[in-house]
């Protein structure tokens, strides 16, 4: 299997390379392409450890942050290379993860030379996975240099499920380089052992011990900052995919303050223009005072503004796009509506809307009545944010335990003279 892949990376590339270089510069991603081909410049190990942690992009980056913080204090005398896919997720580790890494590098392409390449530079023990991120020729220059490696915080959505059932001998000789898949919930857990992987374990998720850590925003603070007038209500629109722009926009109530933050901030200038006309955007430093609507089209600023939200709308899930991620706003106690295709986070919307704290809205009428209907009912909005915080406060800890596998793998890696490619 490990030919015929790299044999089809080979002869399909003058597919895949004009599409990746055009999707970059699509996004405006001023990404190192040295270091995709597995060129690093970080210094050649010495006596100290490293372990390899890859988070894809900004979700991904912000959900690590509580394992990485944890991981800092397991294993003090090791250094930590991350790295990230997407040029958002290195913005957002070098702002918000900055002490909890060593070094922070872009993921090589997956050709067998660049990782292997990348591989040999880091020579890590430990290379540690987030969530859904398995590459062939990686993992194989992993276990080149006799590396454990671990994916953590792991899930399998609905869409990706499918489309694997599709390739199992794939995924049967892909995950014969896994030692160890930690993932999320017992659905995550049985399809992936469907595809062949064999040391599995449920640990839980580590997004909710991220949105814990989010908890310090100071509602009145953010009020100033963004020009909210405190006698009038405050939606907060997280996490829109474009898709959804005229869906969620006419179902916003006209006697209310709106915040919305696109999904993918370089579609703001397309959200303005579905709005019209009394809209503010945060990247031009303008507040909603005398706006009508605040699009927040910056990095990083979200979570804590859900602080001054009495509803939260999260996207993603009213379009089929599988859903964005509903933590964040549980966390802070607020009323969250969102729409029926969650699959993606389908665990945590369950839980969620069995534990009442979440509404699910299937049509533009549906969303405003439902907002329209919590605004009016303030005791109906403490409800649903007591069950919110219920659900995140018992879901806590996985972080820890995440780290302490890293640990466990750490202490069982071979020693550095005894890998492959190098002599002691």
């Amino acid at each position: 299997m490990f030919i015929l892949y790299n044999f089809l990376l080979t002869i399909l590339a003058p597919i895949w390379v004009p599409w990746m270089l055009l999707r970059a510069r699509r996004r405006n991603e001023g990404v190192n392409w040295k270091e995709r081909q597995g060129s690093y410049t970080i210094p050649p190990r010495g006596d100290r450890p490293r372990i390899w942690f890859h988070a894809v992009s900004v979700g991904e980056v912000v959900a690590s942050m509580p394992i990485l913080t944890e991981l800092r204090q397991a294993l003090p005398n090791h250094e930590i290379v991350l790295s990230v896919t997407t040029s958002s997720g290195h913005q957002t580790a070098r702002e918000k993860a900055a002490g909890l890494f060593d070094y922070l590098v872009y993921f090589p392409i997956d050709v067998a030379r660049f990782q292997l390449a990348a591989m040999q530079r880091v020579r890590p023990d430990v290379v540690a996975i987030m969530e859904t991120e398995l590459w062939m020729n990686f993992l194989w220059a992993a276990k080149t240099f006799d590396a454990r490696t671990l994916l953590i915080n792991g899930r399998i959505s609905d869409k990706n499920f499918r489309r694997s059932k599709k390739l199992p001998f794939y995924y049967r000789a892909l995950l014969r380089d896994m030692d160890r898949c930690l993932m999320q919930a017992d659905a995550d857990a049985e399809r992936i052992r469907f595809l062949g992987a064999r040391e599995v374990e449920v640990l839980g998720n580590s997004k909710f011990d991220q949105a814990l850590e989010g908890l310090d925003a100071d509602p009145a603070i953010w009020r100033r900052e963004l020009g909210i007038d405190p006698a009038i209500p405050v939606v907060v629109v997280g996490s829109l995919r474009a898709e959804e722009f005229d869906f969620v926009t006419q179902a916003l109530p006209s006697d209310a303050q709106i915040v919305i933050a696109p999904r993918h901030v370089e579609k703001g200038d397309d959200l303005e223009k579905t709005l019209g006309t009394g809209v503010a955007r945060r990247s031009r430093n303008e507040r909603l005072s005398p706006a009508r609507v605040l699009i927040l089209d910056t990095y990083g600023e979200l979570a804590k503004i859900y602080s001054v939200a009495d509803i939260v709308v999260i996207g993603g899930g009213f379009a089929d796009l599988g859903g964005q991620n509903i933590i964040q706003p549980l966390a802070h106690g607020k009323p969250v509506i969102h729409g029926p295709h969650m699959q993606n986070f389908r665990d945590v919307a369950a839980q969620a809307h069995e534990g009442g704290a979440t509404i699910i809205a299937s049509t533009p009428e549906e969303l405003r009545n439902a907002i329209r209907d919590l605004l009016a009912d303030r005791s109906r909005q403490d409800q649903l944010g007591v069950a919110a915080q219920q659900i995140v406060r018992r879901n806590a800890g996985a972080s820890r335990r995440y780290a302490s596998a890293i640990a466990a793998e750490a202490a069982r890696a071979p020693k550095v003279s005894r890998r492959r490619g190098e002599t002691g």
